[in-house]
């Protein structure tokens, strides 16, 4: 199979929500303190520490409004953070949870029907090549098991 990697999101998109600019809702990102449990960074790909600011905004991980274009709530620090490489390994910071949403979409930004599921942590690698190898399928999205939330984007390397 063919090399993966996992994408977060642009500097140049979190830079633009770090500086107040309007989330997918066009509202105002919201700002809080984390108490250092479940805020994971959809830049850095890390949890945003105990004590540090972070944003809460909506967030559509597609490039313009459509029916498949879902929109939902994410966490980014509230500061400047380095942006995670785009890497075939899978980011650190999702082996702290069991499982993840993948769904593959087209070229059209089309979900691909019958490829989502809930996959094992340690299977993710292996389903997105899976799904990639696949002529229909453009990318993959990571999501929460528990909440839907957008994780990060998978694609072939």
């Amino acid at each position: 199979m063919k090399p993966i990697r996992f994408i977060a999101m642009t500097t140049t998109l979190a830079r633009y929500y770090q500086a107040g600019g309007a989330d997918a809702n066009g509202q105002t990102p919201e700002v809080f303190t984390s108490d250092g449990d479940g805020v994971p960074c959809r830049h850095c790909l890390q949890n945003v520490r105990a004590g540090e600011k972070y944003l809460v905004l909506s967030h559509r991980p597609f490039p313009a409004p459509q029916p498949y274009a879902e929109t939902g709530p994410i966490f980014l620090h509230a500061d400047a953070c380095e942006r995670h490489a785009e890497t075939a390994e899978l980011p650190e910071m999702f082996n702290e949870n069991s499982d993840y949403i993948l769904r593959g979409y087209s070229r059209q930004d089309r979900i691909v029907y019958g490829t989502g599921g809930v996959i094992k942590t340690d299977g993710i690698a292996d389903r997105a090549e899976e799904l990639l190898a696949r002529d229909d399928i453009a990318y993959v999205h990571m999501r929460s098991a528990r909440n839907n939330c957008f994780q990060c984007r998978i694609e072939l390397a």
